[in-house]
């Protein structure tokens, strides 16, 4: 049985191949150059970790944050970080545990760093058995992350960024995109707007059809104005949406160009006012981590039409998933996913 599902699963990684034009193209379109590429630990003191997150702090230093215990969903899962100075990552420290009302340990999901424009650092997080029971938490730091605040809780019904990074608007409002998977099984994507302090928070709902189930956006500012939300899908598609009005509605969710293989991307506007996607670029298979052996980065003048330009991973087996991508003050795009569960990568590119 084993062997019949790997030669059907192989079978559709072909045919993924076959169908996405993208993927027939070479990936020289653009000069690119890999800078660097490296673990963010070899060992540490868990056996599993996931979903990681980075924010550049200040000009040649990062932060790196993700979940960690043994195993997704345990008890003991944490929230943990590094920090990376003159092109090192320092040894991993667990900053956040998640605890219910009554004191009793639950585990840590999806973190997102995000510094605000008057430069206070923001670790939000979920906590809660499962993503159909968490909330959402937030600790904050003034001094970039040599010591945090207490934990405090989002007001009831907000999730905050459910797993990409928040963008912030000149006028100071924080758009953080967010999903809610429930536990008759619907997914839907939604935008939530709050303040620096974390303590106004409005709700914007975004229309899809019934059929169709997607969370974990990533957002994206145009030049013209317009913003645009990318998210996972049951589909075996990325959908897409966009905003007109500075994100008070936005348009129906539809499928992209783009395949997904039910599992997470991040995306980021360049300074060159290109943006860069990374994405697992295959279809699903039989078991939830099937399509998440290959991992790519590609380009997009209007985040319509994309480009691969560079392939992080392509194994046969193994999970490299739940990307987070970001471009320094200096240029360079910073790239963090998780490699087979094990540990965090950390891949550095220059994209002239």
């Amino acid at each position: 049985m084993k062997k019949t599902k790997r030669i059907i699963y192989l079978f559709v990684i072909i045919f993924s191949l076959a169908v996405n034009p993208l993927l027939s193209q070479p990936m020289n379109n653009y000069k690119i150059h890999l800078v660097s590429e490296t673990s963010i630990f070899s060992s540490a003191d868990f056996e599993a970790c996931h979903s990681s997150t980075i924010v550049e702090i200040s000009p040649d230093t990062l932060m790196a944050a993700w979940f960690a215990g043994s195993h997704e969903g345990a008890n003991d899962v944490g929230i943990w970080i590094s920090n990376y100075t003159n092109k090192t990552w320092s040894a991993p420290k667990e900053i956040v545990k998640g605890y219910d009302s009554l004191g009793n340990q639950l585990p840590c999901w999806n973190p997102v760093l995000f510094k605000t424009n008057d430069n206070k650092l923001v670790l939000f997080y979920k906590v809660g058995p499962n993503p159909r029971e968490w909330w959402g938490c937030a600790v904050q730091s003034i001094d970039n992350g040599i010591s945090w605040s207490k934990s405090i809780k989002l007001p009831e019904g907000f999730l905050g960024p459910i797993k990409n990074k928040p963008l912030q608007l000149t006028n100071g409002k924080i758009f953080c995109p967010s999903s809610v998977e429930t536990t008759d099984g619907e997914w839907s994507t939604h935008l939530e707007i709050c303040d620096n302090n974390l303590s106004t928070w409005e709700k914007i709902k975004i229309q899809k059809d019934d059929s169709v189930g997607v969370i974990q956006p990533t957002i994206i500012k145009h030049n013209n104005g317009k913003f645009q939300m990318l998210c996972r899908s049951k589909q075996n598609v990325i959908y897409e949406t966009w905003s007109k009005n500075d994100g008070f509605t936005w348009s129906e969710l539809k499928p992209s160009k783009l395949p997904n293989p039910n599992s997470g991307i991040d995306a980021v506007s360049l300074h060159n006012g290109k943006f860069i996607l990374v994405y697992n670029p295959l279809l699903s298979g039989n078991d939830w981590w099937n399509g998440r052996n290959v991992l790519n980065a590609a380009v997009s003048d209007d985040g319509q039409n994309w480009i691969n330009i560079y392939q992080l991973e392509n194994e046969m087996d193994g999970e490299f998933s739940y990307p987070a991508v970001i471009q320094a003050s200096d240029n360079s795009i910073h790239i963090t996913y998780t490699n087979k569960r094990k540990t965090i990568k950390h891949v550095v590119l220059k994209l002239d």
